[in-house]
């Protein structure tokens, strides 16, 4: 099969995201299908004028979202996770008086696109969202709902609030991309990023709305990238005017380092640029995402 694209595989389940064309993607999908232990695997698709990716990597990995939480004594998604709610169900629930929306996602994900009034943490990784569980306390008596990019990492939060004491959880099922296609992403405010070549997607086709800034000047972009430097990498948003200035770069002293990377204006950058002829301009290509929690 002709795909691309990045796969977790984990004790714990299947997560990734291929692209490639829709006959390749189809036999990629029934493939999955066929195998018995797949029984619960939750396909997305988007449909893309190019494949999302410019490789294939899979690797094992100890958990799919590294939370640090490795005891399925403190949290075991499959026995204990929070309440799914559609993308509808989000969408009458979330401006409750006795709701709180949290957003788990990392700073430079929720920094270009987030719900409305929702509740961030200041972490890098989720990795560092245990640590965040006293801050949150003070929402004990409210309902929470959490969320994330496709919903995988609201499994282990909700799971871990609950096993917290917050006594009503809840997650938005699918994520930010099922919400933007099936409830139309009224309220997501910005851009969502995704982890692929496209970088960022819309999802708000009701009342869209751009909250990022450019790093550098401050002036309004929904434009993410990764800084030209590779020993800094960062991701940053940066307008196209600073982009052209700093070649990419996310200040004066990565650009003025000996190993920064050729900008093209894209912003992203992969170890190994090794090209795969997949027909790019080809009608009907897909890029799906695969999510299968616990083998």
């Amino acid at each position: 099969m002709k795909l691309v694209g990045r796969i977790i595989v984990a004790d714990e389940g299947l997560n990734g995201t291929v692209s490639g064309t829709k006959a390749s993607c189809d036999a990629y999908m029934n493939h999955l299908k066929a195998n018995p232990i797949f029984d619960s695997a939750e396909f997305k698709i988007d449909d893309v004028e190019e494949p999302s990716f410019i490789k294939m990597h899979c690797r094992y990995k100890s958990e799919i979202v590294h939370s640090g939480l490795r005891d399925p004594g403190i949290i075991n998604p499959q026995e204990k996770t929070g309440i799914h709610l559609e993308p509808n169900e989000f969408l009458e629930m979330k401006d409750r008086d006795d709701v709180v929306i949290l957003d788990v996602r990392s700073n430079y994900e929720h920094a270009l696109g987030k719900f409305k009034n929702a509740v961030t943490l200041d972490i890098d990784n989720f990795r560092d969202f245990p640590a965040m569980i006293n801050e949150l306390a003070q929402y004990k008596d409210k309902k929470i709902i959490t969320y994330c990019t496709g919903g995988i990492k609201c499994e282990k939060a909700s799971a871990l609030l609950l096993h917290e004491g917050f006594p009503e959880v809840y997650q938005l099922h699918g994520g930010i991309i099922k919400y933007g296609k099936e409830a139309g992403g009224e309220d997501f405010e910005g851009k969502c990023y995704v982890f692929d070549n496209r970088v960022a997607v819309d999802v708000n086709k009701v009342n869209p709305v751009v909250i990022s800034t450019c790093s550098n000047c401050g002036k309004t972009t929904a434009k993410m990238i990764n800084c030209a430097n590779p020993e800094c990498n960062e991701h940053f948003t940066q307008c196209d005017a600073c982009g052209v200035k700093l070649d990419g770069c996310c200040s004066e002293d990565c650009q003025a380092h000996p190993r920064k990377r050729l900008y093209d204006g894209t912003g992203y950058y992969v170890k190994i640029p090794m090209q795969v002829n997949l027909n790019k301009r080809l009608k009907g290509n897909y890029s799906i995402k695969v999510t299968q929690p616990e083998i």
